[in-house]
């Protein structure tokens, strides 16, 4: 079978599958050899109700009344003092009457028919007309008032 490169592609088949077979070590098991049996008293067990049974086993040499004694690790107090504090944040920008109308049209509308729909409250059908009109009159509002060009044009967003 040739390849578009011209190569053989048999050879490089069967060059991987070589390796495929060869990767890592195999157990080699006699089937001749019979496997010693567990009695119940050599099954392994967990130690507690939250260890699973495939978990590996606990090192007992460890007590578990040095961990608690000891604690958390002490800092020294130099290093709690160089930590970064973050500065507060700025607090959230509160948009012009226009816009606020705008985005009270699409996301209020949508909820409150979503909400009268799930709770079985029936509303005039005018006022869900109206609803619908102001989702989609805030739509086009918002979509008509974005800037059409960033405010620095050699500005990718990133902000350090």
């Amino acid at each position: 079978m040739q390849r578009e490169d011209g190569t053989d592609g048999r050879a490089e088949d069967a060059a991987w599958r070589e390796i495929v077979e060869n990767y890592g070590e195999r157990a080699t098991l006699d089937p001749t050899e019979d496997l010693p049996a567990r009695s119940a008293d050599q099954t392994p067990q967990p130690e507690r109700s939250g260890d699973h049974p495939s978990a590996p086993p606990r090192d007992e040499t460890r007590a578990d009344d040095d961990e608690t004694a000891r604690g958390p690790a002490e800092e020294p107090q130099e290093d709690r003092e160089d930590r970064f504090v973050p500065p507060e944040p700025p607090p959230v920008p509160i948009p012009s009457p226009d816009r606020l109308a705008a985005w009270v049209g699409v996301l209020g509308s949508p909820a409150t028919l979503l909400v009268c729909l799930i709770a079985g409250i029936a509303i005039p059908t005018w006022l869900g007309w109206l609803m619908v009109a102001g989702f989609i009159g805030g739509f086009c509002y918002l979509v008509l008032k974005m800037p059409g060009s960033p405010r620095d044009p050699w500005d990718d967003g990133a902000q350090v």
